[in-house]
């Protein structure tokens, strides 16, 4: 199981890489408009991570910040894109998000096991 959630994480990573770099008129549009766009995907990826690298998650979180500003610095080399601060804390503050939701997971699931081994 947990290759799996590696591997999606790994094409989901993926796929938001295109989708900031890629041509924009390839890039998907929603009605969350764009804020809305960057903090679902980066919530989504840092809900990933958070669950494909539970051992070492607070390092995988520093890192995936810095690669999401270097992600966004990327942008200033892509045609038809622009680098922009309020991109940047969207994404790696949905990111982080992300990561806490994972955590919570890993506490509430924990918590679960525990309370069901002591009645059985």
């Amino acid at each position: 199981m947990p290759i799996l959630v590696r591997a999606f994480a790994w094409l989901l990573a993926a796929a938001v890489t295109f989708a900031t770099l890629g041509p924009p008129s390839l890039r998907p549009h929603s009605d969350l408009g764009q804020d809305g766009e960057h903090a679902l995907a980066f919530i989504l990826v840092g809900l990933a991570f958070g669950l494909a690298y539970r051992q070492r998650r607070l390092s995988v979180a520093a890192v995936a910040v810095v690669l999401i500003g270097l992600l966004e610095l990327m942008q200033l080399w892509a045609p038809g894109r622009h680098a922009r601060l309020e991109d940047f804390l969207v994404d790696a503050g949905t990111a982080c998000i992300g990561f806490a939701v994972a955590a919570a997971i890993d506490w509430v699931m924990t918590r679960f096991r525990a309370g069901s081994a002591l009645t059985s």
